[in-house]
């Protein structure tokens, strides 16, 4: 059994479009290395325009790369025709953000499970095909199954429908699942509940996960690893108890401190505010891309990019002044 699942190696994907001022180049990520292990949920965190969705999706193989590489279970898939990529698809599945946006409105939830089974050869027949369905759709508690089987979507709550995608993604027991902002959409009563039932999954199949999230006490509830990602960047990396225990980069920081407080309680030993909005990503800063917010920012800032260190042991940040 392969223990690394993903890795990618200096992975970008820049999107190109037109303007009335002419050429638009939209560096939504650029030059990202990570690795998820067998059983390891990877955090990503960032606010809206980081590239956190477009990292999740380049990992699946749904947009080709730029430049770099992505290997899935050491095999370089960066390259790989789809006739080839086929089989390893139900190996590798997404969860949506938006669940009413990923199931065909006129389609009942029922045949929406079960036409991956039969694409992928796991279901001998429709009758097999429907029985694996049913059962599936209990597990995650849309009961009772025969009711739900023969629903369209646009007759299921929005919590109801996320357990549905989460049920077609689980279908498969896939070794890798991306998990794209799952909970974003759904009421706070909600959220717990689908986050149960993703770690159900992940205990039971042995699954690794990325998950991408813009909220950081989210995070932390489920991810073992932790990436922090700014304009296209991992700027921090690192087991999450530390990442978000002793944050070193200044946007880790601000991250944390935007948490809402319990009984005055702090949740980050330092609190860093940030200046502004996220900039375009089309015409990101030189030097540290974060240095037109950062408070802390000098001239160096402003003209050299700073690498991605180690300052602990397995936690890295991308910063010329690292907090203390």
């Amino acid at each position: 059994m392969v223990d690394i699942v993903v890795r990618t190696v200096n992975l970008k994907k820049y999107f190109e479009s037109r303007t009335t001022r002419g050429k638009r180049i939209v560096r939504a990520v650029d030059g990202v290395n990570i690795t998820v292990r067998r059983g390891e949920t990877l955090g990503i965190v960032g606010e809206s325009g980081s590239g956190k969705s477009t990292l999740g999706r380049l990992v699946l193989r749904l947009y080709r790369p730029t430049s770099g590489k992505v290997f899935f279970e050491e095999i370089d898939i960066t390259g790989l025709p789809e006739k080839k990529l086929r089989p390893l698809r139900r190996k590798m599945q997404l969860i949506p953000q938006d669940p009413y946006a990923s199931f065909n409105p006129l389609q009942n939830i029922g045949d929406a499970l079960a036409e991956p089974l039969l694409v992928h050869g796991i279901a001998t027949d429709k009758e097999d095909a429907k029985e694996r369905v049913m059962r599936m759709l209990e597990r995650v508690g849309l009961v009772p199954a025969e009711e739900f089987y023969e629903r369209k979507p646009y007759l299921l709550s929005g919590g109801q429908l996320q357990r549905a995608a989460i049920a077609r993604a689980m279908l498969l027991e896939p070794i890798l699942v991306v998990a794209d902002e799952p909970t974003s959409s759904l009421d706070v009563s909600i959220r717990a509940s689908i986050l149960d039932l993703l770690r159900e999954f992940k205990a039971r199949l042995n699954q690794s996960m990325i998950f991408i999230t813009h909220d950081l006490a989210t995070a932390k509830l489920v991810s073992d690893t932790i990436a922090v990602m700014y304009l296209g960047k991992i700027v921090e990396y690192g087991p999450a108890s530390r990442v978000l225990k002793n944050p070193y980069h200044p946007y880790t920081a601000a991250l944390l401190t935007a948490i809402p407080k319990i009984r005055g309680k702090t949740v980050v030993k330092r609190m860093v505010e940030l200046r502004g909005e996220i900039p375009d990503p089309s015409e990101p800063p030189t030097g540290c891309r974060l240095h037109p917010r950062c408070p802390f920012a000098d001239e160096k800032c402003s003209k050299r990019e700073p690498p991605l260190v180690e300052v602990e042991k397995g936690h890295y940040v991308a910063c010329h002044y690292p907090l203390t």
